[in-house]
């Protein structure tokens, strides 16, 4: 029997666990390229124009990009983009972004009145902008204040993507939880730089910018095991995915989904050949569905396998 990739994210049912990672794919341009789900890039307020060129340069590892949450506002996202993203045929999961609670309150009340948009997420973690989003997500009692302000304006559900460059990201997890939170997304990318090698000034129009990519993968396997351990909350691990093993990876350490990101820009046909991939990879084990894949990493779920 072929395995089941069916997935349930926060009561959101998904043809298999594979989505993108806010930013990182233009639907309206490309499609959904075979993912389960569709996830928008941060949508803020007021429109951006995002931080000075260069925004983006490779590393030996990855990329740093510091693309500054450049987007067309609330207003002009609901009336011309949101439209066309809800006709894409899988779920759309908006990710808002603010300064301030009641500029994401704004945008939660917004937004999760369209029928046709499945989650929220709230990101907390954006490195590219010097207040307000990551400034919120590195607090644990600011997240929470945050967590529960979105809570009581809508009954979707609502995901908190965090940074790892915090202390203990898995107490800013349990804060999330405590506020509210459906879920969890991890990692954003972690805060980095690039040096021009002729100028010896930052190469990057903004200074610093997120590190992404394959370098990230550990980080982002770590944040997932804790944060699944602290909380139970269904996660989205992301963070330097560019194969079938690094997805079965998130997944044992206890991702209910997995994202998707820098590894786009390369190869835009990974997402479909994951898919494929995976359910041989499940076949192979001799399991039946990829949610037995689930926590695999963590003692409590390997003891039940292995009773099996």
């Amino acid at each position: 029997m072929k395995p089941s990739l069916h997935t349930e994210l926060c009561g959101i049912e998904l043809a298999s666990p594979i989505v993108n990672g806010s930013g990182t794919l233009d639907a309206l341009a490309a499609g959904t390229l075979g993912l389960a789900a569709f996830v928008t890039k941060t949508v803020t307020l007021h429109p951006r124009d995002g931080n000075p060129p260069p925004r983006i340069a490779e590393t030996p590892a990855g990329m740093v990009n510091s693309i500054g949450l450049a987007n067309p506002g609330l207003e002009t996202f609901c009336a011309r983009d949101l439209p066309r993203l809800a006709e894409l045929g899988v779920p759309l999961i908006v990710s808002v972004g603010g300064w301030s609670p009641a500029e994401y309150a704004t945008a939660v009340s917004r937004i999760a009145g369209h029928p046709r948009v499945a989650a929220l997420e709230l990101n907390v973690s954006c490195p590219n902008v010097e207040s307000g989003c990551i400034s919120i997500g590195t607090d644990a009692a600011e997240t929470r204040a945050l967590v529960e302000r979105c809570r009581g304006l809508t009954e979707l559900p609502l995901l908190v993507k965090l940074s790892p460059s915090v202390a203990d990201v898995a107490a800013i997890a349990a804060a999330a939880e405590a506020g509210g939170a459906d879920g969890l997304v991890l990692i954003n990318t972690v805060r980095g730089m690039v040096i021009d090698r002729d100028t010896l000034r930052p190469l990057l129009g903004g200074g610093g910018g997120g590190l992404s990519g394959p370098a990230i993968r550990p980080v982002g396997l770590h944040a997932v095991y804790h944060c699944r351990r602290s909380t139970g909350l269904p996660i989205v691990g992301m963070g330097g995915v560019s194969s079938v093993d690094d997805v079965v990876h998130y997944l044992a350490a206890g991702s209910t989904a997995v994202g998707v990101g820098t590894a786009l820009f390369r190869d835009p046909g990974l997402p479909a050949r994951i898919v494929r991939e995976l359910a041989e990879e499940i076949a192979a084990r001799g399991l039946t569905s990829v949610a037995e894949l689930v926590g695999t990493a963590h003692e409590s779920k390997a003891k039940a396998l292995h009773k099996l």
